[in-house]
């Protein structure tokens, strides 16, 4: 039995999405994010070592990383959600797999950061220093490392209708997670119709409501 060891509002929502896509059974295991910290609880680290979501157990193996999961499910469960072995369409997805956590989601997660310092409280004689620091450091390399990243993403929904050509596949599962925390707090919005209408037809995937049913609180999902 496949076990996903589930935080709320986390990248583990798009493995129980693909679960579901995958008509596989499983169960969930389920932790909550400290309120102040927003952090997993430290009961993660009993499974994996980081202490981090996702992890899945599947028998005796205990996988983390969202691009490795998402490859070993597909490749064992699902083939149909992967494009022919050796065709341009199976390269891109594997390209996607990797994009998403290797390139979409670090100044997603700068951002993240910096904003969290301009609001967090200290004290009066730190805050200007520390918020016009923030300020300095998403204005000159967050901001525009974002807008390029969503340009490019906005382009490549261009050539084909998801990402790894013109059948949906796991690569769309995999960034799944990224264009909805940019379309959260980054500026995703109708100015790039392209990446909204991506959003729009997996939100309304039968699947993708399923896993958003069984998994519970996750604020991305609109």
């Amino acid at each position: 039995m496949i076990t996903v060891h589930h935080l709320n509002n986390s990248r583990s929502q798009r493995i129980l999405w693909l679960l579901e896509e995958l008509g596989v059974e499983y169960q969930i295991k389920r932790y909550e994010r400290d309120p102040q910290t927003l952090l997993a609880p430290p009961e993660l680290r009993a499974v994996h070592p980081l202490g981090k979501s996702p992890v899945v157990t599947d028998g005796e193996l205990t996988l983390a990383e969202s691009g490795a999961i998402i490859d070993y499910l597909a490749n064992r469960y699902g083939p149909h959600l992967l494009p022919a072995a050796e065709s341009p369409e199976r390269l891109r997805c594997n390209y996607w797999l990797h994009y998403a956590e290797g390139s979409a989601m670090s100044p997603l997660l700068l951002k993240l950061v910096f904003d969290k310092v301009e609001s967090s409280p200290m004290p009066f004689f730190i805050k200007p220093i520390a918020r016009g620091i923030a300020q300095k450091v998403k204005n000159a390399f967050v901001a525009p490392q974002l807008k390029l990243h969503l340009d490019y993403l906005e382009g490549e929904l261009g050539e084909s209708t998801w990402f790894a050509g013109e059948q949906f596949s796991a690569a769309d599962i995999q960034m799944s997670f990224p264009l909805e925390a940019a379309a959260a707090r980054a500026g995703l919005d109708a100015s790039r119709p392209r990446l909204m209408a991506f959003l729009e037809r997996i939100h309304a995937r039968p699947a993708y409501r399923r896993a958003l049913e069984k998994g519970g609180e996750y604020a991305y999902a609109k």
